[in-house]
């Protein structure tokens, strides 16, 4: 269970969002939580990439070379 206080003018538009709308401001709530989990984990794990990158630990394959393997 998670409890947070939000500013009383995102609370007034999440408030009149849930009553349009017939949801939940805790449905809305999980929503943008979980959308943002997901972009953070994709922000962390591109830079786990690029860290193997550039310490020559992963492989980069140039989109020139990818376009000549489809080609084929």
């Amino acid at each position: 269970m998670l409890s947070i206080q939000l500013p009383e003018e995102i609370e007034a538009r999440l408030d009149r969002l849930a009553r349009k709308t017939g949801r939940t401001k805790s449905d809305y709530a999980c929503e943008a939580i979980l959308e943002k989990i997901e972009d953070l984990e994709d922000v962390y794990l591109a830079e786990q990439v690029l860290d193997r990158i550039q310490k020559g630990e992963e492989e980069v394959v140039s989109a020139e070379e990818i376009w000549r393997e489809l080609e084929d």
